[in-house]
């Protein structure tokens, strides 16, 4: 039997099963040719699918979002770099300010003052710690703490000639806390003590602009008769650091270390950044622009009288030489002998007060056995002396210059801010203070006298610093900034230096000995004192700055 071949199973199975050439009816079919057929028909008439047009849609949706995004970018750049202008408009007298913006500012000022006083102590109650973990020896401790307040008066001469040759206030204020915030981020996770005492020079620049700029401010916001009120608000922000500073220093270094201390700086400079950043405006008022604008309407006048003549008037005005920039250009205030009289018993006076506070870690660790959590509580007393003090010292100083200017039909005179809560607060009151605050301890009583002593102290030194501070403003017009920057570099100067003499001789010696010491230099301050204040009228008279006899 012939089995078939394949090529005849192959013919077979074709005539068998022929190919369908019916038209495909099934759905995807269908769908298929529609699709086709549409295609034809819009490509036709050039009319687009839907699919393109919600494709289209949702591009130009994405381009839209995608320009408001980069307008907004663009306008909240603008916003910042506004505000970081480094020389804005002032479009304003700062002295016609409305209440409540002085008032913003002067809150703005008091956060900013408290940043050195605060920074410089907060680490007190930590000094053991920092010694232990980073076995450094007691020179390097000493100069962690000098340094930090040389290099603080160092700063405000450098801020203070930045600001009067270039007429800006608020620019200054910011970058200053730039400056701080990353010192103190460096100093918080450093491990050695050499690099601790760079960070905190650098860190001291920065937290030392609104000690002399500050006072510019003031003379720039309020009349001479306003601001023995305006700097005692000023040296409350500036007394607070050092009050609140040794009692989170001692709280937070009990429980999380030393270095969180310098954390907390760091989030406090970021804090007083945004305040001032969104609410400070820039103040810097030049008197001839203001004070004699009435002037100037009058000469305007008479040129617009003038050019109606037959030939016209051109003026010609020749733009002054500028001087050189010379960042020590604040220091030339003390070439005047009374603003050098007065820095000298400031520099005694708040010179007393920082050695003390450096001493009193130590002291109260000796013969107390206080832990950080307590020498910080024991800095309670002497802030609230500071605070109170200052209040007292700046109303009175308003009141009684007031007074004196009646007294003179209208006329004050700078002389007239040495007022008579100065003498007592100086010749009594800090002499009283030291000498209790060390013959207690060197007696061996218990630690209530000391704390009472350097209270005293701190009230009768905010009754000088404060009358000290606005004589020396008043005296120079126009320099408020640099008087101050030249006072404040010898008074930190003089703290430094007695910061560092005073351990070496409480070693050799006793604290008893060094508060004699202090004492002593305090009273010879005050007698240069009494001098400017009968003389101070003949020495600026000297100086071409006195108007009057």
């Amino acid at each position: 039997m012939r089995y078939p071949e394949k090529t005849e199973l192959a013919s077979f199975s074709a005539f068998m099963d022929p190919v369908d050439t019916r038209p495909d009816t099934s759905s995807s079919h269908i769908r298929r040719s529609l699709l086709i057929d549409d295609l034809d028909y819009h490509e036709t008439l050039g009319i687009p699918l839907q699919s393109d047009i919600n494709r289209r849609d949702s591009s130009k949706r994405q381009q839209q979002l995608y320009f408001n995004a980069t307008q907004h970018l663009k306008t909240f750049w603008h916003w910042i770099t506004r505000k970081m202008a480094f020389k804005p408009t002032v479009s304003q007298d700062p002295r016609l300010f409305p209440k409540w913006k002085k008032q913003l500012i002067l809150a703005c000022l008091a956060a900013g003052s408290s940043l050195n006083g605060f920074c410089s102590t907060v680490y007190f109650p930590g000094i053991p710690d920092i010694r232990n973990e980073l076995n450094a020896p007691d020179i390097g401790i000493t100069l962690v703490s000098s340094l930090f307040i040389l290099f603080g008066g160092l700063g405000t001469i450098l801020w203070a000639s930045i600001s009067d040759y270039y007429h800006i206030r608020r620019f200054l204020y910011l970058i200053s806390l730039l400056i701080f915030i990353a010192a103190s981020i460096g100093c918080a996770i450093i491990n050695n003590i050499w690099i601790l005492v760079v960070l905190r020079c650098i860190q001291s620049v920065g937290t030392s602009v609104t000690m002399s700029v500050g006072a510019g401010t003031v003379a720039d916001c309020w009349q001479i008769t306003e601001r023995g009120s305006a700097f005692s608000f000023l040296f409350v922000g500036q007394f607070l650091g050092p009050l609140i500073g040794p009692i989170i220093g001692g709280g937070v270094t009990t429980s999380l270390g030393w270095r969180s201390v310098f954390w907390i700086c760091a989030g406090y400079g970021i804090f007083l950044f945004v305040f001032l950043f969104l609410f400070f405006p820039e103040t810097y008022r030049l008197d001839i622009q203001w004070d004699q604008s009435f002037t100037q309407l009058q000469s305007q006048t008479t040129l617009a009288d003038l050019s109606t003549t037959s030939k016209p008037i051109i003026i010609e005005e020749e733009e002054p030489e500028r001087p050189k920039f010379n960042p020590l250009q604040s220091l030339f205030m003390l070439k005047y002998l009374f603003v050098c009289l007065v820095a000298i018993e400031i520099g005694f006076c708040f010179g007393t007060m920082f050695t003390l506070e450096t001493l009193i870690p130590d002291l109260y660790y000796i013969h107390y056995g206080f832990d950080s959590w307590q020498t910080g509580l024991s800095f309670i007393g002497a802030g609230i002396g500071n605070v109170l003090g200052s209040i007292v010292s700046g109303r009175l100083s308003d009141y009684l210059l007031v007074r004196s200017c009646n007294q003179r039909d209208g006329i004050s005179k700078p002389e007239d801010r040495l007022t008579l809560n100065t003498w007592p607060g100086g010749f009594i009151l800090v002499p009283l203070g030291v000498l209790l605050f060390g013959w207690s301890i060197m007696a061996n009583f218990s630690v209530w006298p000391a704390i009472i002593g350097f209270s005293i102290l701190c009230f009768g030194m905010s009754q000088v610093y404060t009358a000290g501070s606005a004589y020396a403003v008043d005296s120079v017009p126009g320099k408020g900034a640099s008087v101050t920057a030249a006072c404040n570099l010898f008074r930190m100067t003089m703290a430094a230096i007695l910061s560092m003499v005073s351990p070496i001789m409480g070693s050799e010696l006793s604290i008893g000995y060094v508060s004699i010491l202090l004492a002593s230099l305090n009273i010879v301050g005050m007698c240069l004192l009494v001098y400017v204040k009968y003389k101070g009228v003949h020495l600026r008279r000297r100086a071409g700055l006195a108007k009057y006899k």
